[in-house]
């Protein structure tokens, strides 16, 4: 047993107001003030307020995964994902699932679903990540690339995408909790049933 006391539940800070710190091309910085309701001490934060994202999981007929290698500034190098962006103020998240799929990759497909939603980075931005699976998915149209974008498609084995995640070839965090929420699915749509 441990000598440290039982630890309390956080307070919820109230918040009291917020202000624009700064508008970026996708996203607007906020100073956000917030007030401890036990302590009454007040401090600014920073909220980067994003519009909500959405990543798909394609799933071809032949059980393979739709994938993108794109070049990521964040990070100065390539980075292997699923399809996904930014939602338009308002789109339903499976319009957007099939539309950033078709932009990106020129498939498209049927039975679209949510398989949840997620976070990105709670202590700093306010936006929701949409993971989405379609099914049937198949090349069936042209490119719609944004400005910048310049992407290789490419698709991949299920078994051998998760692999890749496991060993650290696919590194972005939010294609690791699609491909975590799509596990349990793909153990039901596998052909000849589970692997175990």
């Amino acid at each position: 047993m441990s000598d440290l006391p039982a630890s309390s539940a956080p307070a919820r800070w109230e918040k009291t107001g917020q202000s624009l710190h700064a508008h970026c091309r996708v996203f607007d910085v906020l100073q956000a003030r917030y007030r401890h309701p036990g302590r009454g001490r007040e401090r600014d934060f920073v909220v980067i307020d994003a519009p909500d994202w959405v990543n798909v999981i394609a799933l071809t007929p032949a059980g393979q995964l739709v994938l993108v290698r794109q070049f990521r500034f964040g990070i100065d190098d390539f980075s292997l994902e699923i399809p996904g962006g930014v939602m338009e103020r308002g789109e339903d998240p499976l319009a957007a699932a099939q539309r950033e799929l078709r932009e990106e990759t020129g498939y498209t497909g049927r039975r679209a679903r949510i398989l949840g939603g997620v976070h990105p980075n709670p202590a700093i931005m306010n936006n929701v990540c949409h993971l989405v699976l379609i099914e049937q998915a198949e090349r069936t149209s042209s490119l719609e690339w944004d400005h910048d974008e310049e992407i290789e498609v490419l698709t991949t084995p299920v078994d051998e995408v998760f692999s890749w995640a496991r060993t650290g070839r696919i590194r972005h965090a939010l294609v690791l909790d699609a491909l975590l929420l799509f596990a349990p699915e793909w153990e039901r749509l596998r052909p000849g049933g589970p692997a175990w």
